[in-house]
């Protein structure tokens, strides 16, 4: 009897502290996310890396955002993309072409986009607190999470969370094919003086250059 009485106590201590850390790492993301919510804007500059070793493949691109609660202008791989809270207008320079279409359903799409970066963390995944690292001299708590749909691609996220300020230091996102997506961000500035024509599409500026071609699938 006292051999199970304490299987169940350990049972119940070690339930009660895998709760606790869930919960500690919910807070903690929640207070980013609260936190963030409070700026007027955001601009970052960030790194975007995509490894996959088993298949050679290393490629790293710089780009930057400017988000304005969901509105977001975002600058990456030689292209634009503005949402003004109604549709999403990708900008192919390369290409002298205009795509306008209506922004998916996130529920339904696991893409990190701008506009929900600092939030998607809410549905969908469970929580535990993953390691404290000293990043360039910078105190850098990470937190897990793993998807509830074990079909996902992904099989785990991990947050870096810079101690001091509550921001976010970088997102690492491991699939369940192997490959890593890593998103630093280097830079990141609020409440900046910005013109709200910035998250407006211009479509006559580019009608008029007669290169480029705008497309709007229904």
């Amino acid at each position: 009897m006292k051999k199970i009485t304490l299987i169940l106590a350990i049972i119940v201590l070690s339930f009660s502290g895998f709760s606790q850390n869930a919960n500690k790492a919910k807070t903690l993301l929640d207070e980013v996310a609260k936190k963030v919510e409070a700026y007027k804007n955001i601009y970052i500059e960030f790194n975007h890396k995509f490894d996959n070793t088993e298949a050679d493949i290393h490629q790293e691109t710089r780009g930057n955002v400017t988000l304005k609660g969901d509105l977001y202008h975002l600058n990456y791989m030689g292209t634009e993309q503005i949402f003004d809270g109604e549709k999403v207008y990708l900008i192919i320079h390369e290409d002298e072409e205009v795509i306008i279409q209506k922004p998916s359903n996130e529920e339904e799409d696991e893409t990190l986009t701008p506009s929900v970066m600092f939030s998607f963390y809410k549905n969908g995944y469970t929580y535990k607190m993953g390691e404290l690292k000293s990043v360039k001299g910078i105190k850098i708590q990470y937190v897990e999470l793993t998807p509830i749909d074990s079909n996902s691609e992904i099989k785990s996220v991990l947050i870096g969370i810079d101690v001091k300020t509550k921001h976010i230091y970088d997102v690492i996102e491991v699939g369940k094919n192997g490959t890593v997506t890593t998103l630093e961000i280097r830079t990141f500035k609020t409440n900046q003086p910005i013109s709200e024509k910035l998250f407006i599409f211009d479509t006559a500026k580019y009608r008029d250059q007669k290169k480029y071609t705008i497309s709007e699938p229904k």
